[in-house]
């Protein structure tokens, strides 16, 4: 059976997906289990980097669990998290534009979704949204222009 992509929460929004969560979590458990091993052979090193990194991946997922939808969308504007959980709501004649920032660096290849709300720029990647990133700005986009009054009639 084909496996389809995971839907958007609703009309114009956009989350993490759970498999992401689950890898983050499962990624921190397996390194906690590391750290206490280091512990036990009394390898400093190896616990507290191993124990650093369960923390920040378990932070990580516990934000992801806890603040799933990262942008929604509507006509009227734009809510985003930012930070571990503060959502920002946007009029859209705020946001100065919305498109895909792509780099590559060192041979890898990143690419976001940027929102410049002017004196903030707020980036997401696919794994935050859990749709391609230029799909998501096109419907942010579509959104938008929707939103722009007629001209007279």
């Amino acid at each position: 059976m084909p496996v389809e992509p995971m839907r958007p929460a609703g009309p114009g929004s956009w989350r993490v997906s759970p498999g992401m969560i689950l890898l983050k979590l499962g990624a921190a458990g397996i390194l906690a289990v590391v750290a206490l091993a280091g512990l036990a052979r009394g390898d400093t090193g190896l616990w507290v980097v191993a124990g650093a990194a369960a923390v920040g991946l378990a932070v990580a997922g516990a934000r992801d669990l806890l603040v799933r939808v990262r942008v929604e969308a509507d006509t009227a504007g734009v809510t985003i998290v930012a930070g571990f959980g503060r959502r920002i709501r946007f009029a859209w004649p705020q946001i100065e534009r919305v498109r895909v920032d792509a780099r590559s660096r060192h041979g890898l290849r990143a690419v976001y979704l940027e929102i410049d709300a002017g004196d903030s720029v707020h980036l997401f990647s696919a794994n935050e949204l859990s749709a391609p990133v230029a799909e998501v700005a096109e419907a942010l986009n579509a959104l938008r222009s929707e939103s722009r009054p007629s001209g007279p009639a």
